[in-house]
């Protein structure tokens, strides 16, 4: 394929991104540029094969940003969504002095607040709202931190220690067999453990000075967890000697944190995509000013949550309809319906131009290995100004009306497990009702630069693509699945960030011609 040189330099554009919540959005380059009347352009549509493949239990270590809690989906089933990562200490080979004896211990991780809508309190701080929670906004969860048993290798020795060690969405049992003790979230207080959510309240600190005057310091919202102080007496300042010189051997001593999700009662939950890099243990401390000296001064030791982590998913509840999409695709002619969900969900692919049946000008002689339509194009020599695929969104689905959307899927190469031409385009946003400006209608697709290569290149291959819904569009690496098949053995990372999923239309005969899925060239005639 001669796609090097377009690719390189299409890596030259250069996109300035403003980070305001883990649902990362962009501005789409070029987007507009022709219009919507397409300067009177001629216009061709064609049929697609889409169908549905499912993915099976997949690569989910040292994600950027993990889900935690649950989200049932009425079109997709039951996530819930547990987590396991290392930890490091924030300063190696602390001295630890005479009577050191805990006053308490935490975890903070914060949240993702939409700065939108922060506002400020007359009475101090401001009042916040979550970003990124799914389902009830107050749904309670059973969550359960425990001490983790399985230590969590950087290679992978049946690789002769050559490769990253991967871990998958199914390995709960592993870290679930493996942990140690009892849960270190202990409190008396149920909305730390039994009866845990989101909270979206701010923190407060109250604190005195010397002269006994009080301040109060806020924070963003978080989640903030008392942990057992008998266990980090004895694991952190009673430690071995030597295990708290270095961070790797650290690691292999404190192997640490699972954090367990169960449902509350009859609460339905809800679940929060949250960058646990940025989480803390904090063990506040005190102790003898020294051997000699009895008077009692504040230390501290920060553990910071980085190391390898692995977002692990339990699936329950599955749709039936769901279910059935994608144990029973229909390669040849495609489906109906297409179901992407992210995390271990499902992806599209989708076949351009039909079948071969004829030679070179695609209405004669035998098959020549290129699809006929393409075949018919090459031979008119089309410029090609634009080029789409339009997916609209399954509206009529009761299933899937109330549950948020995707805001954006992306496209890729599924033959070959890499971006298009087209990725730097960033398109696939969602296209919303103009009214309501909550449901959406469809999801364009740009696809000019991928399209054009074929028609200029002679031996260029007709690749098969992929379409997944996406966390974070600048995010194009792919994991792999834990159990290939003959038909898929990766599946892009930021769809398996992402805890959403959408349902739409295919391109097979059966849906209707205004909802079917088409693929759009503008295209100028040659003189």
């Amino acid at each position: 394929m001669h796609n090097n040189s377009i690719f390189k330099q299409i890596l030259l554009v250069v996109s300035i991104v403003l980070f305001v919540s883990c649902d990362k959005d962009y501005n789409v380059i070029g987007d507009g540029l022709i219009g919507d009347n397409h300067f009177d352009l001629a216009k061709e549509t064609y049929d697609v094969v889409a169908y549905n493949q499912k993915i099976t239990p997949i690569q989910s270590n040292n994600l950027p940003i993990n889900a935690l809690g649950i989200y049932d989906n009425p079109a997709f089933g039951k996530t819930t969504a547990n987590f396991a990562t290392q930890l490091t200490l924030a300063s190696v080979n602390p001295t630890i002095g005479t009577n050191p004896v805990i006053d308490s211990v935490y975890i903070d991780v914060p949240y993702f607040v939409d700065a939108t809508q922060t506002k400020p309190k007359t009475s101090g701080g401001n009042t916040y709202v979550l970003d990124s929670i799914y389902g009830e906004p107050s749904g309670k969860i059973k969550l359960s931190v425990f001490e983790s048993g399985l230590y969590m290798r950087d290679k992978d020795p049946a690789g002769g220690f050559q490769e990253a060690q991967k871990y998958f969405t199914d390995q709960k049992t592993d870290f679930e067999n493996l942990k140690i003790g009892n849960r270190l979230n202990d409190a008396a207080d149920v909305s730390q453990n039994d009866a845990f959510f989101f909270d979206p309240a701010q923190h407060s600190v109250k604190t005195k000075d010397d002269a006994g005057k009080e301040t109060t310091t806020y924070s963003a919202p978080s989640m903030r967890l008392k942990l057992n102080v008998q266990f980090f007496t004895d694991k952190i300042l009673k430690a071995p000697a030597g295990k708290l010189t270095n961070n790797e051997i650290f690691k292999e001593y404190f192997k640490g944190l699972y954090f367990k999700v169960e449902q509350s009662g009859t609460d339905p939950g809800s679940l929060a995509m949250i960058n646990f890099a940025k989480g803390t243990i904090t063990i506040k401390y005190k102790e003898n000013t020294s051997t000699t000296d009895a008077t009692r001064v504040d230390k501290s030791i920060v553990l910071n949550m980085s190391g390898n982590t692995v977002s692990l998913l339990e699936q329950s509840n599955t749709n039936v309809d769901y279910a059935n999409a994608t144990s029973n695709a229909n390669p040849v002619i495609g489906d109906d319906k297409l179901y992407l969900k992210g995390g271990e969900g499902s992806l599209a692919v989708i076949k351009l131009f039909g079948p071969d049946l004829y030679g070179e000008d695609g209405t004669t002689g035998s098959p020549n290995g290129v699809a006929d339509q393409l075949d018919i194009i090459r031979k008119k020599g089309w410029l090609i100004n634009q080029a789409n695929l339009v997916f609209n969104i399954d509206t009529d689905n009761a299933d899937f009306a109330k549950s948020p959307e995707p805001e954006r899927v992306y496209l890729y190469d599924f033959t070959n497990n890499r971006a298009t031409l087209d990725y730097y385009s960033y398109s696939g946003k969602i296209t919303r009702d103009a009214t309501t400006k909550k449901r959406g209608l469809y999801y364009k697709v740009n696809l000019t630069s991928h399209i054009r290569s074929l028609i200029k290149h002679a031996d260029s291959t007709n690749i098969k693509l992929g379409i997944v819904v996406t966390q974070d569009i600048t995010v194009t690496d792919f994991y792999k699945l834990r159990t290939p098949t003959a038909f898929i053995s990766q599946a892009p990372k930021a769809s398996v960030m992402n805890p959403l999923g959408t349902v739409l239309h295919g391109g097979k005969s059966s849906v209707p011609e205004n909802k079917r899925l088409k693929l759009e060239i503008y295209y100028t005639k040659p003189n």
